[in-house]
């Protein structure tokens, strides 16, 4: 096991730990209405069809150019951590998000959906870069796969808690309340962030690199030694495997959220209600087993467990039995049963994304980590980008839409296993790491 940095001082001791979470339960409260933002099209897609007569195309279209800006703005992590800060660059994130969600209120129409979708993924695409950032400032390298599980886990928890509610406003004062409600809950997550964020003591604000200044030449070479390390960080087996899989499950996820609701509702004959509820399921799975694995892994990993085996070969061995549970979603004949397997196998594939995050807080320098996690992530939303559109196309060919859906998830079930595997073959960050002594 590779050593870590000491706790200072004045970091040791409970309330070091303590503060440490509440830092990292404010970003997960953050991640929480980012998803809810995704996951709000997904249970408001059926009544946009029924309002406006939006095609299953035009939804997916919808859904899949958020995540062309959603990648677009992951670019713009590193730039606002060093222009603003982490404090300040989350502040202006969530003000984006609010703002996004107003223009389908007053001037509903095709148009403004996806120019407000637009703005959303743009507001948004910085966001996992910088929370894990600022979560990983408060952590050593071998317990950061916990934290890095408790905010990705804020997907599943806004699921779990936001669609239920989220489904019951849109059935009972209709789709406008659902977004006014997100506006109002980004507001109010902002002054509590201002009041409560302080930098950890594991970020780069307290290990300044050396040999910065302020002479022209000294910028310029700074500059060009951070440009060639992010190049040798890229170039790594360890970012190409875990680029593969991650993009597969982040398509996995874009299209619960996207499609599933819809699936119960239209393909699988349960109500409106039901159907958003349900939403809920999978996200309970993901939950459940996103903070017991990476508790387990960081334990692991703190009594000297391989970092590889525990970091990358077990996720990844997740994300297959994840895609073999969605290939055999056609063949299975009770609703039941279907969102049982689809629930299971989503559980156990989003295991691999915190470890992957913190598997790249590794091979980026301490500096670079939110740029590097920024573009990594930004990589990684090609498979959403694509993943809701290509759906959207098999669900309107299908003869009925219970076999489109259908279709639609066995296809991104075969994507996810040719992801686990080059992952399974690729991801070693131990030999692939920035600095042996970091």
């Amino acid at each position: 096991m590779t050593t870590t940095r000491s706790l200072s001082p004045n970091t040791t001791g409970t309330g070091s730990h303590k503060q440490a979470w509440t830092m990292t339960l404010m970003l997960v409260a953050l991640y929480m209405l980012n998803w809810a933002d995704k996951a709000v099209l997904g249970i408001v897609a059926q009544p946009l069809k029924d309002e406006f007569g939006f095609t299953a195309a035009q939804i997916g279209l919808a859904g899949s150019l958020f995540y062309l800006t959603f990648s677009l703005g992951g670019f713009l992590a590193g730039p606002l951590n060093r222009w603003m800060g982490l404090r300040w660059a989350l502040v202006v994130m969530a003000v984006v998000w609010a703002a996004s969600m107003l223009p389908m209120v007053f001037a509903a129409s095709f148009a403004v959906l996806i120019a407000s979708r637009c703005l959303l993924g743009l507001g948004e695409g910085p966001n996992s870069a910088l929370a894990n950032t600022a979560a990983f400032s408060w952590f050593p390298e071998e317990k950061r796969g916990l934290p890095a599980a408790a905010i990705t886990s804020g997907g599943s928890i806004a699921k779990i808690a936001f669609a239920p509610i989220l489904a019951v406003v849109t059935s009972t004062f209709g789709w406008r309340a659902a977004f006014i409600t997100l506006a109002i809950a980004a507001l109010i997550w902002i002054p509590i962030w201002m009041a409560l964020w302080r930098p950890g003591p594991y970020g780069a604000e307290h290990h300044p690199k050396d040999g910065t200044g302020t002479e022209p030449t000294t910028r310029a070479a700074n500059r060009a030694a951070n440009r060639a390390s992010l190049r040798r960080a890229m170039l790594t087996p360890t970012f190409i495997g875990g680029f593969f899989a991650a993009t597969a499950m982040y398509a996995i996820a874009a299209m619960v959220i996207t499609w599933l609701p819809s699936y119960l509702e239209v393909g699988l004959g349960y109500s409106r209600v039901a159907a958003g509820s349900l939403l809920a399921v999978p996200s309970i799975a993901a939950f459940v087993c996103l903070l017991s694995v990476s508790a387990l892994t960081d334990r692991a990993v703190s009594r000297g467990a391989n970092v590889r085996l525990m970091r990358a070969v077990i996720p990844a061995i997740g994300l297959v039995i994840c895609g073999l549970s969605l290939i055999a979603v056609p063949y299975i004949g009770s609703a039941v049963l279907v969102v049982a397997l689809i629930s299971i196998g989503y559980g156990l594939g989003m295991g691999i994304l915190p470890q992957l995050n913190a598997v790249m807080s590794m091979i980026f320098p301490r500096h670079q980590v939110a740029g590097g996690l920024g573009i990594f992530l930004a990589l990684t939303s090609l498979g959403p980008l694509v993943a809701p559109y290509v759906s959207g196309l098999i669900i309107d060919g299908a003869a009925n839409p219970a076999d489109g859906y259908a279709t639609a998830f066995q296809a991104i079930g075969v994507v996810a296993v040719i992801g686990a595997v080059i992952a399974l073959l690729a991801v070693n960050p131990v030999r692939d790491r920035a600095h042996p002594d970091q």
